[in-house]
């Protein structure tokens, strides 16, 4: 994989680039947020939770995506919730470190394709000279603490490798592990091929025990919010790991049989009939399937404590967030 470095030779130093947290910032200091990515995925729920907050937030786009039928009506969303459109491109320099200067917080929601591109995001933000606090697109497992098979290992890799760029440049950082997606998995309990969650037979990778976390998106995009002017989640992995959110696959499937009043045949595959799936499916089936053997397998979301040291959880911190719990979030499909 190609190796990502960012130039050192910049002269702000680690010090002079983390500001001084003695106090709370009160309400009428809310940082200015910067999202780039904001019409992707996750990108859409991070603007329209910052936008809820009040913090004074601004999206990247480029022309065409303003111009494009479908995400032209988000952007005008965004317009409609107060969101400040800033004309720009990742691959455009001058027009990237424009729009930083604007801010005090960035958040990067890029998807898989532009991960390695963030080196054009670091390299802004250091000419800038400004920015606070980063959020590099992470949004899923804690990349340092994974045991995942190729090809989901280079996807983790590049943002570890975007990590350690962070830390090398000196920039404020927050890392986001927000674990599984519900909309990617709860509608089918991962099940490829269904419209809705299966209600006569369930195939289970591994044993079915290993603990995964599921996590509503909107709440995902408050979390992330929440956590833009904490001195708590300075240079931290904020996890957002609810209690209730919490479940392995066998509890999953007790749980959605409870919800219908039906038994369902329980058809669990062997981790080397997993390892052989990923080597002979296509792209992007192997990279799910990769994820999901990193997750129900070796239980790379919740396999580890989290020590003050590197990390905070979300649900501990703000207590006040009222969070989709899975139990609430099957109900749609039952």
């Amino acid at each position: 994989m190609q190796k990502i470095s960012v130039s050192l030779s910049l002269s702000l130093s680690h010090k002079d680039s983390i500001p001084s947290f003695s106090r709370k910032i009160p309400m009428a200091e809310k940082s200015k947020i910067l999202i780039i990515g904001g019409t992707g995925y996750i990108g859409k729920f991070v603007v329209e939770a910052s936008a809820k907050s009040g913090h004074p937030t601004f999206a990247l786009v480029r022309e065409a995506t303003v111009s494009d039928p479908v995400k032209g009506k988000l952007i005008d969303s965004f317009k409609s919730s107060g969101v400040t459109l800033l004309s720009g491109d990742l691959y455009d320099h001058s027009s990237l470190v424009k729009a930083i200067k604007q801010v005090d917080v960035v958040i990067s929601t890029v998807g898989s394709l532009q991960l390695a591109d963030q080196v054009k995001i670091i390299a802004a933000i250091k000419e800038a000279g400004n920015i606070k606090r980063f959020f590099p697109s992470e949004f899923g497992n804690d990349v340092d603490r994974v045991t995942a098979v190729e090809p989901a290992k280079s996807t983790f890799e590049v943002k570890a490798q975007i990590r350690r760029a962070v830390e090398a440049e000196g920039i404020p950082y927050t890392y986001l592990s927000s674990n599984y997606f519900a909309g990617y998995f709860l509608p089918t309990l991962t099940q490829f091929g269904l419209p809705a969650p299966p209600r006569d037979k369930v195939i289970i990778p591994g044993d079915g025990n290993p603990k995964a976390i599921f996590n509503d998106e909107h709440d995902i995009g408050t979390y992330t919010i929440k956590a833009v002017d904490d001195p708590r989640t300075l240079n931290k992995i904020v996890y957002i790991r609810p209690p209730k959110n919490i479940y392995s696959f066998n509890e999953l499937v007790s749980l959605w049989e409870k919800k219908i009043g039906k038994t369902l045949e329980r058809i669990y595959v062997p981790e080397e009939q997993i390892l052989k799936q990923i080597q002979e499916s296509p792209i992007p089936i192997n990279i799910i399937i990769s994820i999901n053997h990193s997750v129900f397998v070796k239980g790379d979301q919740t396999r580890f404590e989290i020590e003050p040291s590197f990390g905070v959880e979300a649900s501990e911190l703000y207590p006040d967030v009222k969070y989709t719990t899975v139990e609430e979030y099957l109900d749609q499909f039952v």
